[in-house]
């Protein structure tokens, strides 16, 4: 059956083909599910590092970088595999933070795999195309705690919030940066 909002959905929940990666960014969160997929992600071999990214919050009782790892490390993921990146308090920090990291240990992704929750994975990809303009980006998007998923957002209320809340933070973030995507020199930045 069709929807009026089918655009919706197809907008905001979505994920694309996954390949060998440089490293398989986190963009935060409180939820155990990012982590478990970043880490079958790596032992399927993806990529070589996860770098989950996140500071102090009041969903977790650490910071969400260390409630990460720590799910990481359970799962078998090696220590040192797993990168640090544990000050942002949003999206838009994730992702510049992580740039630090990455360049601070010399690593300029030319691939990247983005791990985040379904409703999310939209707003995490336009954020880490501004500062990662040279890096293409898989997305691999997970189903979390919430329950939320493509098939189901629609159902209630406590599903449809999130998502209608999720889509418009992309419109009041990322209208001011749209010249700065059409301009030529801009044009690497892309999903595979």
């Amino acid at each position: 059956m069709s929807y009026p909002f089918d655009c919706i959905t197809k907008f905001m929940f979505f994920e694309t083909n996954i390949d060998l990666a440089d490293v398989i960014m986190v963009p935060g969160g409180s939820h155990p599910q990012l982590m478990e997929s970043a880490a079958e992600l790596f032992h399927q071999g993806f990529a070589p590092y996860i770098l989950p990214s996140g500071g102090s919050t009041p969903n977790v009782k650490t910071t969400e970088w260390e409630f990460l790892r720590d799910i990481g490390i359970k799962l078998g993921v090696p220590e040192k595999a797993i990168l640090r990146e544990d000050k942002a308090t949003n999206t838009f920090e994730n992702s510049r933070f992580s740039k630090q990291v990455l360049q601070q240990m010399g690593i300029h992704p030319t691939k990247a795999i983005l791990v985040c929750k379904s409703y999310h994975a939209r707003r995490a990809l336009l954020t880490y195309q501004i500062d990662f303009n040279e890096t293409a980006f898989l997305v691999e998007s997970v189903t979390d705690k919430t329950g939320i998923t493509k098939d189901n957002w629609f159902l209630d209320d406590k599903k449809i919030t999130p998502v209608m809340k999720e889509l418009t933070k992309i419109g009041q973030y990322f209208a001011h940066h749209i010249p700065n995507w059409v301009r030529p020199d801009r044009l690497t930045n892309r999903t595979l």
